[in-house]
C-alpha cells in the first residue's frame, strides 16, 4: 500500500484535481506570482542580459538559462540567483518569459 492508498483511504470524499501541476506547459518549471526583472548592463565591457528575481530550484534556473541559450544561440550562465545571457536580448527574452507563462518587468531603457 503506497501513500496514495493510504491517503484516499484517510479521505474518500477527497476529488484529486485531473492537472495536478501548474507545470505541464511550460517544461516543468516553477511559476511564481512575482515578475521577473529583465535588464542589460556592461560588465567587463561586454553588454549582458541579466535575469533577476526568480525564486525557483537551482535546476529551474538551470533550465530556463538553457531554453534562452538555445532559443537566442548565444551563451550565458546562472551566478548568485542571475541568469546571465550575452548580449542585449531584453526584448526576446521578455517574449520568451511570457510564452513560458511568467511576468516581467523591463528595467532600464
Amino acid at each position: 500500500m503506497d501513500l496514495k492508498d493510504q491517503l484516499k483511504d484517510l479521505f474518500p470524499d477527497h476529488k484529486v484535481p485531473e492537472s495536478t501541476s501548474d507545470n505541464e506547459d511550460n517544461g516543468g518549471i516553477w511559476l511564481q506570482d512575482e515578475p521577473l526583472y529583465c535588464h542589460f548592463e556592461k560588465r567587463k565591457g561586454k553588454v549582458n542580459t541579466i535575469i533577476k528575481g526568480y525564486t525557483g530550484a537551482k535546476k529551474d534556473f538551470k533550465e530556463l538559462a538553457k531554453i534562452f541559450k538555445t532559443e537566442l544561440g548565444v551563451g550565458g550562465s546562472v551566478k548568485n540567483e542571475e541568469i546571465i545571457i550575452q548580449g542585449n536580448f531584453r526584448e526576446k527574452i521578455i517574449e520568451i518569459l511570457e510564452d513560458l507563462g511568467f511576468q516581467t518587468k523591463k528595467v532600464g531603457g
